[in-house]
């Protein structure tokens, strides 16, 4: 195999989905036996971030931002048709999409097993999962397929400033309520740790590893600390799968009920954005970290505002946490398929 075509994973990260399922098993085990350590854990938060997520998130993320090329940032521009493919499907399509699963499976499909109070919490936690797109994970999902990490910082930046101003209204709107409380201190200050730092960390040290101009200091170094990225995705699975895990243990019919939109809505959403890329010729390292953004969600966002609304132990604060629950082996098997068809798409 050529650099071109071979795996960008090693044998470690080519087994990440076995590795994911046993951190998740390992999280709810760890969880159920030590709540006490999660419980302190989970109290290191500033806003409702919480500390130790954010480490692990930077771990996840910095080496990715070390190949960020600023120099080329300038021609984005030129290739609108990835920023419109992300916002649209972002913005038009998902939040609308998502709240009509809902409404359709537990006002419709599961009417008899849900009680209708219970019901319009979980149909509220899913409308905040699709409301809020991916800000952090993303990075991870476009490294696993080659994405231009470039392109993928602007889709990602833009989205962070249309979230700013469009979450509170979108969901407002789709709740049915006008005064709904979002905690902007969670917002920004997840959008500062998750991108701005890592961001800046990432500058500095490409600046420093690059004097010569040549880019080799920066291939080598990227290629050292490639493994702690997905080490930093393992150790965060483990962290909310721990938190959640008495949840998890004393509601599996719920959570499976939950999953059946949630899982439905992943896989249509990519469907739309990868599709629409491949019709309008987008190149693949493009198109492919698009569609991508659009399935991922900002889970710390909509499990701090489900518990800021309806509580800690309620129906929408489960509903977010189900949607960590499914992303990961979701996102995992939409990156193998977005590899597997790479050939289909038109060229950079």
């Amino acid at each position: 195999m050529t650099a071109e075509t071979a795996s960008p994973m090693g044998l470690f990260e080519r087994y990440l989905s076995l590795w994911v399922a046993l951190c998740i098993a390992a999280g709810v085990g760890l969880g159920a036996m030590f709540p006490g350590l999660f419980q302190a854990i989970a109290a290191l938060e500033i806003a409702k971030v919480n500390l130790v997520v954010a480490l692990f998130i930077w771990v996840m993320i910095y080496p990715m931002m070390v190949n960020v090329d600023f120099a080329s940032l300038k021609d984005v521009g030129r290739k609108p048709k990835g920023l419109c493919i992300t916002l649209v499907v972002n913005w038009l399509i998902k939040p609308f999409t998502m709240a009509a699963l809902g409404v359709l499976f537990f006002d419709y499909v599961f009417a008899g097993l849900v009680e209708p109070e219970t019901a319009r919490e979980y149909i509220a936690g899913m409308i905040l999962l699709g409301v809020a797109p991916c800000t952090a994970m993303v990075f991870v999902w476009s490294q696993l397929v080659r994405g231009d990490a470039n392109y993928t910082l602007v889709q990602v930046s833009i989205n962070d400033i249309i979230m700013v101003f469009a979450f509170a209204p979108i969901a407002a709107l789709l709740l049915g309520v006008t005064d709904i409380v979002v905690p902007w201190e969670t917002l920004l200050l997840s959008v500062i740790l998750y991108v701005v730092i890592p961001l800046a960390a990432g500058y500095v040290t490409r600046k420093m590893l690059d004097r010569s101009g040549n880019h080799q200091g920066i291939a080598d170094f990227t290629g050292r600390i490639k493994p702690f990225s997905i080490m930093g995705l393992l150790a965060t699975v483990v962290l909310l799968f721990g938190f959640q895990a008495q949840t998890i243990l004393d509601k599996p019919t719920v959570i499976a009920l939950i999953a059946v939109p949630l899982l439905i809505q992943s896989y249509g959403i990519f469907a739309i954005a990868y599709a629409w890329g491949y019709v309008w010729r987008v190149p693949f390292d493009t198109a492919a970290p698009a569609a991508l953004i659009g399935t991922s969600n900002f889970f710390e966002l909509a499990v701090a505002v489900a518990i800021s609304l309806f509580g800690l132990n309620s129906g929408a604060a489960l509903a977010t946490v189900v949607g960590v629950l499914v992303e990961v082996p979701v996102m995992l098997s939409l990156v193998a398929f977005a590899n597997r068809t790479r050939g289909h798409f038109a060229a950079a």
